[in-house]
């Protein structure tokens, strides 16, 4: 596909300017992966999709797809904003943690098959609400394989059982049953709680998912899990992800000072 123009779904992943009067703009699409397109006049005053391209944005566009290159909007309907992640900061910032790993996870201008829908879904829930953090370790999980990554979560790595206790080990790639801990005496030394929430993170379609509720213990856990895979085996550093951290050891800080009072 050289060009063509198509209607397709997206996801404004961001913006920045382009030349005095123009935009440049990134756009998860449900046809060929993120891409990036020129906006001709974007930042002219009254521009006529200035709302449709808004940061948080998703809808329907009309534009030339391109497979080598930027491509073009010609129109847009059907657009909203994500107003509950527009609005709130935690939202926000996982959101942005979202849209920015699918970008790094997926190729430019390929298609990328049913995780458009997975990350439409995602963000709905956040926009409404449910756990943010819950929602982002779900997708996590499972864009560990587009970074080279691809546990082996619902068995054993060596003998392939499922009927013992598991344990993660990042030097067997996957979870070891614990006739095999003594191979790797780094595992992380989970509980099965923990266990059983990274096994489900990595095969649960979003869309259908209502409510998601998890206690905090078991959250941090699963949080130092896959930030802990994520440092040693991906090495991706997102500036999405550092301001995410340094949210929480603000909020931890906050909370501390709240108990010394």
């Amino acid at each position: 596909m050289a060009r063509e123009t198509t209607d397709f779904r997206g996801i404004i992943i961001e913006r920045r300017d382009y030349r005095e009067r123009d935009l440049l703009v990134k756009i998860l699409t449900d046809k060929i992966g993120p891409a990036m397109f020129y906006v001709r006049d974007g930042k002219k005053r009254g521009f006529r999709m200035a709302s449709d391209i808004l940061p948080f944005t998703h809808g329907t566009y009309i534009g030339s797809l391109s497979d080598d290159g930027l491509s073009y909007i010609n129109t847009a309907s059907e657009t909203h904003q994500y107003q509950g992640i527009a609005t709130d900061l935690s939202r926000n910032a996982y959101a942005t943690y979202i849209l920015a790993l699918a970008d790094q996870a997926f190729t430019d201008n390929q298609p990328i098959g049913s995780w458009f829908d997975q990350i439409a879904a995602g963000m709905e829930l956040i926009n409404r609400g449910q756990d943010e953090q819950v929602v982002t370790n779900v997708i996590e999980t499972q864009l560990l394989n587009f970074f080279g990554v691809a546990p082996t979560w619902d068995r054993c790595a060596v003998c392939e059982r499922t009927d013992r206790p598991l344990d993660y080990s990042e030097e067997y790639g996957g979870m070891l049953c614990d006739h095999h801990w003594h191979l790797d005496e780094r595992r992380f030394h989970l509980d099965r709680r923990t266990v059983y929430y990274l096994q489900q993170f990595s095969r649960l379609n979003l869309s259908q998912v209502n409510n998601i509720k998890i206690n905090p213990t078991t959250k941090k856990r699963l949080r130092v899990t896959l930030d802990t895979i994520y440092d040693d085996q991906v090495g991706l550093r997102l500036k999405s992800k550092r301001f995410i951290n340094e949210m929480l050891r603000f909020e931890q800080k906050m909370g501390n000072l709240t108990l010394g009072d």
